[in-house]
This record gives structure tokens, sequence and C-alpha cells, in this order.
């Protein structure tokens, strides 16, 4: 049995797909693993180093820039200007965070984030990210976690009172 090149792409594009797991990313594009080089552009520190907490913003045209938390993710977010080197919101096509407990990605915007908890990110108080309020709220009772916010919710204040 003969089988054409067109086969072979289709069947081994299926099999990549397959093998790639679920994705919770925008429009269906799992964001890159950050490299080696990649520093979060809040607070410095190389990204790779702390993969729990990845959180990614796709600024478009290929590049990516990576947090190493939602926490420092935000405060890019609401200070676009002052770590964005040039770019505006306007630039930004998707933003994604790590979940807690499959360590996958998730759409920013639809994460459910706890405030408040025990766990502590790499840069210290973390808005911790979950895919559903029922992760969430299994993680509020494990760690003491005060809050359960949406993207919404989460504002500047919010972000800076993280680090006090």
């Amino acid at each position: 049995m003969r089988i054409g090149k067109t086969k072979i792409f289709i069947l081994a594009l299926f099999l990549t797909l397959l093998l790639a797991g679920p994705v919770h990313a925008e429009e269906g594009v799992r964001p890159p693993k950050p490299g080696k080089k990649d520093k979060c552009p809040v607070c410095g520190m190389f990204v790779y180093k702390y993969p729990d907490w990845v959180a990614s913003v796709d600024m478009g045209g290929g590049k990516w820039l990576y947090f190493d938390g939602a926490k420092d993710m935000f405060k890019f977010i609401f200070e676009i200007n002052r770590y964005g080197q040039g770019a505006s919101d306007t630039d930004v096509r998707a933003m994604h965070v790590t979940g807690y407990y499959d360590l996958e990605p998730i759409k920013a915007r639809d994460a459910f984030y706890v405030i408040g908890s025990d766990v502590y990110g790499p840069m210290g108080r973390e808005l911790v990210p979950f895919a559903s309020m029922e992760e969430a709220r299994e993680f509020m009772l494990d760690h003491k976690g005060r809050r359960v916010l949406r993207f919404v919710d989460v504002d500047a204040e919010l972000v800076r009172g993280l680090d006090e």
C-alpha cells in the first residue's frame, strides 16, 4: 500500500497535536516555554528557573514576554509604559498564567486567582492561578486563602498590596 506525502503530513500533524496534550491557551496556541535567557521585564529574574509559576504575554510578531508569576504579569499590564520597552496596551495579543495544580497554561482572563494563602511564589505573596472555581476553593481550604478573584477584579492597588 502506497501512502502519499500529503497523507503522511496529515498523519504526522494529527499525532503531534494528539501528543501535545491539553491546551488552555488563547486561540488554541500553547505559549512557548521561556528560554534560559528570558528575564522578567518587571523584576529581572530568569524566568526558566520557576516553570511552575510562569506567566506570559504575547506581544505579537513572535515576541513573547515571560514573568515569574501572575503578580509581575499584572504589574506589567498596569504599567506597560514603564516595563513595556515602548509597547502599548494594543500590542498585547494574549496573556497566560500557569495553573497551580496541572501546571498547564490558562488564559489569564479566564483564570481564578487566590490571594492571601500560605503559598508563596518566587517574588513572595502571589496571585495563585487556577482553571476552575472548584480548584480555587479546594486550594483555599488547604492553604488558608483569603479570597478568589477573577481577572477583572485585580487592580493595581491590590497588586501593590501584595508586596507590602
